[in-house]
């Protein structure tokens, strides 16, 4: 048994009624916009105040989007752009950006969950104190049925910054007593969303290097009614060796819309390279890089020296290369068990009733429900880039209580977006290019 959130008295049919006025849009969010803002150029607005979002960080860069709330894939960024200093107007990275599923099938196959689609996922939203948010707004959104509120009202999105250390060190080589830094900042959205024991921590981060990362935090209780699992799936909790919690896997699945210049045509292009042992003559093996040019729909998977990128077909840097976002995948257990989990990166013609990555509701009954079979070799014109990073939870005596937070997720970071690190100093400006004068 999972769930624990029934202690409030619901019907089915109060459930149903409560999910179709979601659906058709009931679910909004209101609250103040902006998390501490710092004055900076002001493009023309593609939402309204309440769900705008608009930081400028310390070092001089300025991130820009809107947010609404999904009935089922909860928290939904949209718009999302990124200015660095010296840059004249924003750049547009994103369309839109948000969860697509979290898959949970337990090491016993008794039970497996689709948290976003089946488990009431976006009804989980749960109130933020200050402490959590600190230096920061909390804004509110309104969740019909929320199921753990009395209130529709939940202070549910924290919008802050946060120091991550260092953006850079550099050692100067003529003057000793010099040295180049700074302490990066990030802008950090997220909200908690509670279901069953499980509490899931989403966090939105947009770096000021033009970076962002997406992580999903997992954190809560132990389910108390999973132990009495068999040798090989679970783990001893507690005194002796009679209590075994069952072992699962979380694989969290994002999707990703881009627009880089404001186009949605965008390509995608995948990198591999390989080591040869010294040739003839040489001190070391030699590495060749070989680019592949994704034009058809892809499920990809992660390798040594792999990489993939999303280019833009429009915007070039003042170097005049394409601007383009790299996929960096964070760690990750990948789970065989079900064909849409059985790859780490899917790249899908955009379909705009293709939002989940299982259990998919938004198509007709003739469409395939999940993402493995939306991969059909058409031609990416306008491609969506899900993400899938697993994590095979086998838990151990330090998850009671309540269970530290584990991470899964992954990072775009910017590959030519600009001509020079956004953040560097002026006194290395003209730095740019071969440093010694020749070509």
């Amino acid at each position: 048994m999972r769930s624990n959130r029934f202690s409030r008295a619901r019907t089915r049919t109060a459930v149903g009624l409560a999910l179709a006025a979601l659906a058709a849009g009931a679910t909004t969010g209101t609250g103040p916009a902006v998390a501490q803002p710092k004055a900076a150029p002001a493009p023309a607005a593609d939402c309204s105040a309440a769900y705008r979002i608009e930081q400028k960080l310390t070092g001089g860069t300025t991130w820009r989007m809107c947010w609404r709330y999904d009935p089922k894939a909860g928290l939904v960024l949209e718009h999302i752009s990124y200015q660095p200093k010296g840059e004249p107007k924003p750049i547009k990275v994103l369309t839109s950006g948000r969860l697509s599923q979290i898959h949970v099938p337990y090491d016993d196959g008794q039970r497996e969950y689709h948290d976003l689609t089946d488990e009431r996922f976006a009804q989980g939203l749960v109130n933020l104190s200050p402490a959590e948010c600190p230096g920061g707004t909390i804004k509110t959104i309104k969740v019909r049925d929320a199921d753990w509120s009395d209130s529709p009202d939940i202070k549910g999105l924290c919008t802050t910054t946060r120091a991550r250390g260092h953006a850079y060190r550099m050692q100067s080589e003529q003057d000793y007593s010099k040295r180049y830094q700074a302490q990066g900042k990030d802008l950090l959205l997220y909200t908690v969303n509670k279901v069953g024991w499980y509490e899931y921590i989403t966090e939105w981060r947009f770096q000021d290097d033009g970076a962002l990362t997406m992580n999903v935090g997992a954190t809560g209780s132990l389910s108390p009614w999973d132990y009495a699992a068999s040798d090989g799936q679970g783990w001893p909790i507690g005194k002796g060796a009679r209590a075994k919690a069952t072992s699962h896997s979380h694989n969290v699945f994002w999707r990703l819309n881009f627009a880089l210049d404001g186009s949605s045509k965008n390509r995608i292009e995948q990198y591999d390279s390989k080591v040869s042992p010294p040739a003839s003559g040489q001190e070391a093996p030699t590495n060749r890089t070989t680019r592949t040019k994704i034009t058809k729909e892809l499920a990809g998977d992660a390798k040594n020296m792999r990489w993939w990128r999303v280019v833009s077909a429009t915007g070039k840097n003042k170097d005049g290369h394409a601007r383009s976002y790299e996929i960096v995948p964070g760690a990750t257990s990948k789970y065989p068990g079900r064909g849409f989990t059985k790859h780490d990166v899917y790249f899908t013609e955009y379909d705009k009733c293709e939002l989940f990555a299982s259990h998919n509701p938004r198509c007709g009954t003739d469409h395939p429900g999940s993402l493995d079979k939306w991969v059909n070799g058409q031609a990416l014109k306008r491609p969506v880039v899900w993400v899938n990073i697993g994590f095979h939870h086998i838990a151990r005596d330090e998850d009671q209580q309540p269970m530290p937070v584990h991470w899964q997720g992954f990072s775009l970071v910017p590959r030519d977006v600009t001509a020079m690190n956004p953040l560097t100093p002026k006194e290395l400006a003209d730095q740019n290019g071969r440093l010694d004068g020749e070509g």
